[in-house]
């Protein structure tokens, strides 16, 4: 792990990105402490500028380009957080950033890309279509293109955020993540491996995306030939940057059903009145599923995002009160 990122620069990427991220707060929950029988802090990077981890990684991996590779602007494909923390660390910085989103991305997703001036490039709804696009917007533009999870900037941001738990509770005992690209949790086991106290890492993955469990039992990077989960953030597959990480520092991956993400999304918008998309409750999914492994452990747990589209939830409202 040493050769890959090492401890100098996660902390000169925390400096260098601290001015222009929130440092998200850690809350508890005695109730979710009496259920789970664990100790439980709560990174909240639900609260973080786009709603989500993800501008840790995108500021991070822009401010290393030299001023030449900025001022031609930066390119990626996502239909995710990232296109929207792309486009608002772009803007933060005032340089331009061009977003390739495929054409069934959903509409409130396309206007927050725009609302943090995001060039949209509409593409075909095929990963080979979404690169195609890229290639051609590097070619035409000279952006440099950054990829959501598998590039080491983008991973040594995402690592803050496990940074900044470790330094709230130094004595956790484990952090949990959920696993998607990678990105986040090969960043969160790089900071817990310098700065946490034996602290061990786990993933959370829903069944109907596991590639990043058979991948850590396999040795090699697997795929699915299909992603059919409510969590939306976690249907992309690791990279060769992160997965050699991921491979020395998370020592398993915990798959949960589709029934236990909803339940526990439910827990937590319920219980501590905080909105968290579906990728974040696996998580917690994870915790409920393996009580013993947890029990009267302190664990952190990293909440990755809340951006949930709320139209059809008042849309009811709107037909059933409104009439």
């Amino acid at each position: 792990m040493e050769h890959l990122i090492s401890k100098k620069s996660i902390l000169r990427c925390h400096e260098m990105i601290r001015p222009f991220i929130h440092e998200t707060p850690v809350i508890t929950s005695s109730l979710l402490n009496q259920l789970t029988g664990s100790k439980l802090y709560f990174k909240c990077e639900n609260f973080q500028k786009t709603g989500s981890y993800k501008m840790r990684g995108a500021l991070h991996a822009i401010l290393k380009l030299n001023g030449e590779q900025q001022n031609k602007g930066v390119v990626t494909h996502s239909s995710g957080n990232f296109a929207q923390a792309l486009s608002k660390a772009a803007q933060t910085l005032g340089i331009k950033a061009y977003i390739v989103m495929p054409s069934n991305a959903p509409s409130v997703k396309k206007e927050g890309v725009q609302t943090y001036g995001g060039i949209i490039i509409e593409s075909e709804p095929t990963l080979t279509s979404r690169e195609e696009m890229a290639d051609k917007a590097m070619e035409q533009y000279g952006a440099s293109f950054i990829h959501p999870s598998n590039n080491i900037e983008v991973i040594t941001g995402q690592g803050t955020a496990a940074l900044e738990l470790i330094y709230a509770h130094p004595h956790l005992e484990y952090i949990l993540a959920p696993v998607g690209g990678g990105g986040l949790i090969a960043g969160t086991a790089v900071s817990a491996h310098y700065f946490g106290n034996s602290c061990q890492v786990i993933g959370a993955e829903p069944e109907e995306a596991n590639d990043a469990y058979r991948s850590l039992i396999s040795g090699n990077i697997e795929s699915n030939l299909t992603a059919h989960t409510i969590a939306d953030g976690l249907r992309t597959q690791l990279g060769d940057q992160n997965f050699p990480i991921i491979k020395q520092g998370v020592s398993q991956i915990i798959t949960v059903s589709e029934s236990a993400i909803i339940s526990a999304m439910q827990l937590i918008w319920e219980r501590m009145k905080i909105i968290v998309e579906p990728s974040s409750a696996v998580v917690l999914a994870a915790i409920l599923k393996e009580p013993s492994l947890f029990k009267d452990k302190e664990t952190g747990i990293i909440l990755s995002g809340g951006n949930v589209d709320l139209n059809p939830y008042f849309h009811h409202l709107r037909k059933t009160w409104l009439k």
